[in-house]
């Protein structure tokens, strides 16, 4: 492995984690300095990052780690003595500049008695082959002289509020690389062309343009101006997107950069979309894709069958599926259109309770009559919910939620309440227009990491401490829950505290009790509302348990699981978050996803 100092150009690793020295002092090399090796990383398999501690035996078998190891020589003779010389002389130079006081004390540190160290940015032992330099390497940026002048990212600042500033003299100068030459035009009225009137009625905002530089961006833009049917106006009016995010794509096609933000991505995509900006478009979704919550998920369910974005919109049925009680609450599945209503409420696999759904619908039902203008009554109510009220299905559920909820709301007709009564009740059941079978829902899927479990009077015990491993998946998954063992000296009833944390953030937690029969069997203790899970990141799961101390254990525990399609990877906790012995934390928990 070669030597990586840090003066090595941008795009090399530090090894030696030390600044580099002033100007005009030497900093002596480190006489052995770390390489690192990186481990190659199997298609299909997710391998983590060592921590840098060592594991037992068992349960780490065949997963791959960093190491640091020493390399076999600092450099080569010739670039060191060469290196010596160089400081050598540097040395004299100084010492002929300073007084006699410090002459002494240069000739003490750097006589023939005693050597300086090579300098290490001086020494460079990586041999890579030579690339084409751009014009940006081979003619380095330089501040400006004068005052008058100013940076690329001054012109961004005040041409966002179209504030254009005379530019220096011999201001392209300034600037050695045709983009930013380039990204000094954006929203700047220099050479300005056309000009758009963006924006509703009330709230537009004037934006000057250049056609050439929209054309090679946009092939809407080309046909606009350079097409057959181009139209020579001066100003065009663009009623149906918003200024900001205009703004923003002219910013992608003037500065070749993605400025993103949670309120106006939407209006981004929207107006990529139109105009014909596919990387742009593709970077608004990825962005939607990382920001999406049970919050979001059915706003922006709506918005991708808008936009006709089949991976966005199958993202947000997994987080609608597996989160539907959070999504139904939410103020923004309020804000969704009709048909988008109607897709919900037929889903076969909303994981929800069918009140939580009911309820739902009134809320949407009464938000929709504030934008129909209609008063807030039952009758207009069940006016705008039309035939989606029948999608709902009432039947299925509880007899104490249908009692003191539906039956209760007025929605109902009373035709409607006796039949539902008489579907509980009576033997035979008449017909009803709801659906009377029960969704599906989502079925969890157990993840088992041990392969056998046992129990010995001293092995292991509950005495009310934390118990933790760190995991890893390498998809998208929802943990619903945990499975833990119970008691080994006959039924017992336990108090379980779970918790899933990031990088010591709570994610999810929940208080409840569990049944323990007394066999070897797990039993589940679940979340509240399924916790989601990004691939490639580790998760840390935690148990505090109160009840019987003696209990069963799992054994021959597994590094890597495969669950369904998703791979599960599992480490020990470090050391800032273990509360208790390795093996309790490696054989007492256990995960469980969906």
């Amino acid at each position: 492995m070669p030597l990586i100092y840090p003066g090595l150009p941008p795009g090399a690793w530090p090894a030696w984690p030390h600044p580099l020295p002033a100007p005009g002092r030497a900093r002596a090399a480190p006489r052995s300095v770390p390489c690192v090796r990186v481990p190659a990383k199997p298609a299909g398999r997710w391998i983590p990052e060592c921590p840098g501690r060592g594991l037992r035996s068992g349960h780490r078998a065949g997963v791959a780690s960093g190491e640091q190891q020493a390399p076999q020589a600092a450099a080569t003779p010739e670039v060191t003595k060469s290196a010596d010389e160089t400081v050598k002389n540097r040395s004299k130079k100084s010492s002929k500049k300073t007084n006699s006081s410090s002459s002494s004390s240069g000739n003490s540190s750097g006589g023939s008695n005693s050597k300086l160290p090579p300098v290490c940015y001086e020494i460079i032992t990586l041999k890579t082959k030579k690339k084409k330099k751009m014009a940006a390497d081979i003619f380095p940026r330089k501040k400006p002289a004068s005052s008058s002048s100013t940076t690329v990212q001054q012109y961004h600042q005040q041409n966002l509020s179209n504030n254009n500033l005379i530019p220096a003299p011999n201001w392209q100068g300034l600037y050695p690389t045709i983009r930013e030459r380039n990204a000094v035009m954006f929203n700047n009225d220099l050479m300005a062309d056309v000009h758009f009137v963006v924006g509703p009625p009330g709230g537009t905002q004037r934006l000057p343009g250049h056609k050439y530089v929209l054309a090679v961006g946009s092939s809407v833009f080309h046909a606009m101006f350079y097409g057959e049917l181009a139209e020579d106006k001066d100003e065009i009016r663009i009623p149906d997107v918003e200024p900001a995010a205009f703004l923003a794509m002219l910013k992608y096609i003037y500065c070749d950069e993605i400025d993103l933000a949670a309120d106006t991505v939407l209006a981004t995509l929207y107006a990529a979309k139109k105009y014909i900006v596919p990387h742009l478009a593709r970077a608004c979704v990825n962005f939607l894709e990382t920001s999406l919550s049970a919050k979001n998920a059915c706003v922006l369910l709506s918005q991708s069958c808008l936009f006709e974005e089949p991976d966005l919109t199958q993202r947000c049925w997994e987080v609608i599926d597996a989160q539907a009680e959070l999504a139904l609450k939410s103020e923004g599945f309020c804000d969704i259109d009709f048909q988008t209503l109607e897709s919900i409420l037929r889903r076969e696999t909303l994981n929800a309770k069918e009140i939580v759904v009911f309820e739902a619908a009134l809320n949407w039902a009464e938000v929709e009559c504030q934008r129909q203008d209609l008063a807030l009554s039952i009758e207009n109510k069940r006016k705008v919910l039309g035939k989606a009220l029948y999608l709902i299905r009432i039947p299925t559920m509880a007899l104490d939620d249908f009692a003191n909820g539906a039956a209760q709301s007025g929605v109902l007709t009373l035709n409607e309440t006796n039949d539902i009564f008489l579907w509980y009740t009576a033997a035979k059941k008449p017909e009803l227009q709801f659906v009377s079978k029960a969704r599906k829902g989502l079925v969890p899927q157990r993840c088992h990491r041990f392969q056998s479990c046992a129990y010995r009077s001293n092995q292991w015990r509950y005495r009310g401490r934390c118990d933790s491993i760190q995991f890893a998946v390498d998809k998208r998954v929802f943990i619903a829950g945990f499975g833990l063992y119970g008691s080994s000296c006959g039924s017992a009833e336990y108090s379980a505290k779970i918790e899933l944390k990031r990088q010591g953030v709570v994610l999810g937690q929940n208080l409840s009790k569990y049944f323990s029969d007394g066999s070897s069997n797990t039993f589940p203790v679940w979340f509240e509302y399924p916790v989601q899970i990004e691939p490639d990141t580790f998760y840390t799961a935690s148990v505090i348990l109160d009840g019987n101390e003696l209990s069963y254990f799992g054994q021959e525990g597994m590094t890597e699981v495969q669950c369904g399609k998703a791979d599960e990877q599992e480490e020990p906790p470090k050391e800032s978050e273990r509360e208790d012995s390795m093996e309790g934390k490696e054989e007492h928990t256990k995960k469980r996803s969906q």
